[in-house]
């Protein structure tokens, strides 16, 4: 089986017991945390995905670095998964889980590319306007691009909406060696 489906079974069944156990929200930041400390520091990721390493120095290596940050549900798969020895796909499955928290608190991710910070007003529309368009709750996250030169790149999901000026430049650029 591919990592991706074997990370999205375990997240369903981490969501599902956090359901059960009235701990959703709790599991998410447990979830967000994860992914925050594996993104900042490689050495836990390459000690976890590492066939060398010892399943009970990792199960060691996680109780030290989040058994006092997160909570016992959290906690407990990570002891299953490494016990499982699929520990290696433990960012997925964070991954995943914050996926499917999304979908069922109707939460939309938007990211926004943009050649200079964002106004709040700026914010607030483009907020305002993906929310119309997906019907759900919008987390807008910024990027600053100084190549774009003007205008903004949009993605919510598999769309994209380009109207920066180094796209216009291109355009001109293809359809003058047409």
């Amino acid at each position: 089986m591919s990592e991706s489906t074997v990370a999205i079974r375990y997240a369903k069944s981490l969501i599902d017991l956090a359901l059960e156990q009235n701990v959703v929200d709790t599991v998410y930041q447990d979830m967000l945390l994860f992914k925050q400390v594996s993104e900042q520091n490689r050495g836990l990721m390459l000690a976890l995905k590492s066939p060398v390493v010892r399943h009970d120095k990792k199960m060691a290596i996680l109780e030290g670095v989040f058994k006092s940050k997160v909570s016992p549900v959290s906690y407990t798969i990570f002891s299953i998964i490494t016990k499982k020895n699929r520990e290696a796909i433990m960012y997925s499955i964070a991954d995943e889980f914050v996926k499917l928290y999304d979908v069922q608190k109707g939460i939309v991710k938007a990211f926004i590319t943009s050649s200079t910070p964002l106004t709040p007003e700026l914010r607030k529309q483009f907020t305002a306007i993906v929310e119309e368009a997906t019907g759900k709750t919008v987390e807008l996250e910024e990027k600053v691009d100084d190549k774009l030169i003007g205008g903004y790149v949009l993605r919510v999901g598999d769309r994209q909406v380009d109207v920066s000026i180094r796209k216009r430049l291109n355009d001109l650029k293809l359809q003058l060696l047409n």
